[in-house]
């Protein structure tokens, strides 16, 4: 099996996972994709350092060969579908703010 053809299934499953399953709907929230922009920024900034130096290379049969700053494509997929079950995962297993304890704030 291909990087390039995991990566895909991990995005799948992630969007699956968010708006089918967990249906907590990361997808559909701008501020998802504001961080998550965020955090392609800097994935864009790590993996290019260790992609553009040779630290990291990978077998040309297994990805498309598309890059964006030295980062095949697949990556930025991968790291998308990271993000994605992490959040709904969290989301899920998170207390809701009702269930969550009361906080007392003393005055001064």
């Amino acid at each position: 099996m291909t990087y390039t053809l995991l990566a895909a299934t991990g995005v799948l499953v992630a969007a699956v996972l968010d708006l089918v399953i967990l249906r907590t709907r990361l997808l559909t929230q701008g501020r998802f994709w504001f961080a998550w922009a965020i955090l392609v920024f800097f994935q864009l900034l790590t993996n290019g350092w260790l992609t553009g130096r040779g630290i990291v290379q990978y077998d040309p049969d297994m990805i498309t060969g598309l890059r964006i700053a030295y980062a095949p494509v697949e990556d930025l997929a991968f790291g998308f579908a990271l993000i994605v079950i992490t959040l709904a995962v969290w989301l899920t297993i998170s207390p809701s703010p009702s269930e969550r304890p009361a906080t007392h704030h003393r005055s001064k």
